[in-house]
């Protein structure tokens, strides 16, 4: 008997909606990214153009905005929604806007996440929702509850509040029944998120699978942090919920540990985050039935390892507790596939201001620049679909 498979080379599917010039166009674009030199001149001259006012946010929407965000708010995602929509693959509205400092701002960034829940209800084409942490919280306290630094009475209130916009969201969610994903970042705040994500599932997550904690396999700790999270939750009564990722803050994270002095938590070797990641993939496989996960992945081997894993054990691809992921404008060979064989699947769909968006794209293109093979990858099946077509 055959080995069970996804045809992931179907350029044919992958690139069912886009016309030729809208390949040729992504091709360009993956093109610059694949090559450091060009990727880091295009994301300085664009931090640079921005700062001193020079109007290049119109080539910047037409050009990498367009590929990889859906626009410059909720109502600009529509197409975007739409037209994944067709193609069975879901939207999560990512609103990517980075790096603002005041509690207005976090107010206001609390409010458009508020809002995306409300457009995502009752809309199987919007299955989730998603926020950062670090977009409604100030940086300094985040660090000083990871570190278990004792906080002072202005640094009291600042927790008090943030406090109050994570409950606020999930409080929402909950009402709604619209699941939302705690976006993972970096690993000297990280521990505030997981137990602020934490204390949302245990009060949130009593039915049904409402909040989802992000795993980012690429630490050395993480696999066995997610075991210890499910066997908790199975103790204390709540479903676990868990988004896995292999990461995304790679360079930062080592710089930052030699820079303060403690060993790098992330993995040395790209092998041993693969296994790491595959080892959570089999484990939450072996638990479905009373957790809940996505596999937020553009490595084929992983997606393909999920899908065989559900043949095998003849878990139907649409089960309500197993999910797949990938970015707008990327790995649609792995989303349409998976979309066209009946599968859950999602993309994350940024979202925002051209300017406030900027820090998001200039992360995407280095992440796309430093990830291996990856950009070479996207490059391969855009290139074997327009010799297809012709």
């Amino acid at each position: 008997m055959s080995e069970f498979r996804l045809d992931f080379q179907d350029t044919a599917t992958a690139f069912a909606d886009k016309t030729d010039a809208q390949l040729r166009e992504k091709y360009r674009l993956f093109k610059m990214l694949n090559s450091p030199f060009l990727n880091s001149l295009g994301s300085t001259a664009a931090r640079f153009a921005l700062s001193i006012g020079l109007p290049v946010e119109g080539i910047i929407k037409s050009t990498i905005f367009e590929q990889f965000c859906g626009g410059e708010n909720i109502a600009e995602c529509e197409d975007a929604i739409t037209t994944l929509g067709r193609a069975h693959i879901g939207t999560i509205l990512d609103y990517s806007v980075e790096g603002k400092a005041t509690e207005e701002d976090f107010d206001k960034t609390r409010d458009e996440i508020i809002r995306t829940i409300e457009r995502a209800k009752d809309d199987p084409n919007v299955p989730f929702a998603v926020f950062k942490v670090t977009g409604i919280a100030p940086l300094g306290t985040l660090e000083r509850l990871s570190g278990k630094k004792k906080l002072d009475a202005k640094s009291q209130a600042k927790c008090e509040r943030i406090n109050k916009r994570v409950n606020e969201i999930c409080e929402l969610a909950y009402n709604l029944r619209q699941p939302v994903f705690i976006d993972a970042e970096e690993s000297w705040i990280q521990d505030a998120i997981d137990r602020l994500a934490h204390d949302m599932m245990e009060r949130y997550n009593r039915e049904q699978p409402i909040v989802f904690n992000t795993i980012q396999l690429y630490r050395k700790d993480r696999l066995e942090f997610l075991k210890n999270a499910r066997r908790q939750a199975k103790l204390d009564g709540y479903i676990y919920a868990a988004k896995l990722v292999r990461g995304a803050y790679m360079e930062k994270e080592r710089a930052h540990a030699a820079e303060v002095g403690y060993p790098s938590p992330i993995h040395e070797t790209r092998e041993a985050t693969d296994n790491d990641y595959n080892a959570a993939i089999d484990y939450c496989i072996r638990h479905f039935e009373d957790m809940a996960f996505v596999a937020a992945t553009h490595n084929e081997k992983s997606a393909q390892r999920l899908a065989r894993l559900m043949h095998e054990s003849e878990i139907a691809p649409n089960h309500r507790n197993i999910f797949f992921s990938q970015l707008y404008g990327m790995g649609d060979n792995i989303s349409y596939v998976l979309g066209a064989n009946g599968y859950n699947v999602s993309k994350y769909v940024p979202y925002g201001p051209v300017a406030d968006a900027i820090p998001y794209l200039i992360r995407r293109a280095q992440e796309n620049s430093s990830a291996a093979g990856h950009v070479s990858r996207e490059l391969e099946m855009i290139d074997k679909e327009l010799k297809r077509r012709k």
